[in-house]
């Protein structure tokens, strides 16, 4: 996992490596950074994901879960995805979350 100089963790907690994303550093610092409250959440709301992973079981990420992919992981999804690329990126970030 990448890091910042301070230590501050890119990733979110569902193993998304935020600095690949085209919105960070524009419109999205990452999920930490907002505390769940990314920019397509409705306003105010928390990303499901992270509100479970944080708020409920108080864990740094979906890895220390020994349940992931979850049904909370395949109901937050983006719509743009074909169920390929949905599948080949819950591999992707459950694989992030395992090497750490």
């Amino acid at each position: 996992m990448k890091e910042q100089e301070n230590g501050q963790k890119f990733n979110s907690v569902c193993g998304t490596d935020c600095t690949e994303c085209y919105c960070y550093g524009e419109m999205c610092n990452g999920c930490n950074s907002c505390e769940g409250k990314v920019f397509h959440m409705p306003e105010g709301k928390v990303c499901p994901i992270y509100d479970c992973v944080k708020n409920e079981r108080g864990m740094g990420d979906c890895g220390e879960c020994g349940e992931i992919p979850c049904k909370i992981w395949l109901a937050t999804r983006d719509p743009k995805f074909s169920d390929e690329e949905f599948n080949r990126n819950i591999e992707m970030r459950v694989q992030a979350l395992r090497k750490e």
